[in-house]
């Protein structure tokens, strides 16, 4: 089959390209760049190696109307929220497109505009998108031409959340604690983000409801439980990827660790990326470079201690998106990726 790439310059595109090179079901692959077509990737991005032209034969990034052209059968948006929706325009009814901007991830479109401060950008086909957390909405993906990829925060959090709050409850609002490698913050010049500013410090940033991400997070819990309430804080901390969460729930009731550790073989026993890790605290470099999330827990009392762990790059973007693309075509949920992380 043949992928394109929009945004194929970015971290999340460059990892798209690479797990793309290594799926056995991917006959070539058209990487888009509005602002370099023409140019050999590799110049561009040596870590391709010296011999990208297996599966890209121009060897070269391509243009939008390049790839329209040549009729691709998965579409990966790799663009800035806000943006994607508008550029992947001519795709749309063409080809299945997966996309990694938040530009359809929310339906509603009072609770998107409280998040990123304007109404979604096609709000005529967000009855068509399905919300690709893949373990959760397996189904739904399955017949889907247009897949909203979860953002990184998100999917951490909600794979061992949404299954503890569907089966027990919870009282109170949702203590959400995220710590995120610098990568997720994309790959841009930022004072912020460079390296004298970053190493050897670590901090919050956009608590509460100023980071979008709490609402992508709260409209799932709220599927669950309608008065469920989410407060997110996350915190930029000085790795190049990874993520660790940690979410406090307060339970109804008082429950056992054989009840808990029951609520995640029931809800994950078969899937391929997620490890269940009862009596040990993931970490984030267990799972860099693979599509796994891992998820421990520990119980105080009622309350009840989630954590989790993902590489933000490939569980969190572009490993999800082909897992996604994966399930939609029929193909072996795990070809192309990892579920062993890298030393």
């Amino acid at each position: 089959m043949k992928a394109a790439v929009l945004g194929a310059t970015g971290y999340t595109g460059m990892v798209l390209m690479r797990l793309l090179m290594n799926h056995p079901e991917i006959s070539s692959i058209l990487p888009v760049s509005s602002s370099r077509p023409g140019t050999p990737v590799v110049d561009f991005d040596p870590g391709l190696g010296s011999d990208p032209e297996d599966k890209n034969p121009s060897g070269n990034y391509v243009s939008m109307e390049e790839a329209a052209a040549a009729n691709p059968g998965v579409v990966f948006a790799a663009l800035p929220h806000l943006k994607s929706a508008e550029v992947c325009g001519p795709f749309f009814g063409q080809a299945v497109v997966i996309d990694l901007s938040a530009d359809f991830r929310i339906k509603d479109q009072d609770i998107f505009k409280a998040a990123y401060g304007m109404a979604p950008p096609r709000p005529d086909l967000l009855d068509r998108a399905v919300f690709g957390l893949a373990e959760l909405y397996r189904d739904q993906v399955k017949t889907a031409d247009l897949i909203a990829n979860p953002g990184c925060y998100p999917t951490a959090t909600l794979l061992p959340l949404l299954p503890v709050v569907k089966r027990f409850g919870a009282r109170g609002k949702i203590i959400v604690n995220a710590l995120s490698g610098i990568s997720g913050a994309g790959r841009k010049a930022s004072l912020n983000l460079i390296f004298t500013e970053r190493s050897e410090n670590c901090g919050a940033y956009n608590p509460g409801r100023q980071h979008r991400h709490t609402w992508e997070i709260e409209k799932e819990v709220k599927l669950i439980d309608p008065a469920g309430e989410i407060l997110f804080t996350p915190h930029l901390v000085p790795l190049k990827r990874g993520m660790a969460v940690t979410t406090v729930v307060t339970l109804p009731r008082k429950v056992s660790a054989a009840e808990v550790e029951e609520c995640f073989v029931e809800a994950y026993g078969a899937a391929p990326f997620v490890q269940l890790c009862p009596g040990r605290v993931p970490e984030t470099a267990h799972v860099r470079g693979s599509n796994r999330c891992d998820i421990g827990w520990h119980l105080e009392g009622e309350s009840l201690m989630l954590f989790s762990a993902i590489d933000n790059l490939v569980k969190g973007a572009s490993g999800q998106a082909v897992q996604n693309m994966n399930i939609r075509f029929g193909f072996d949920e795990t070809a192309g990726l990892s579920r062993f992380g890298q030393v």
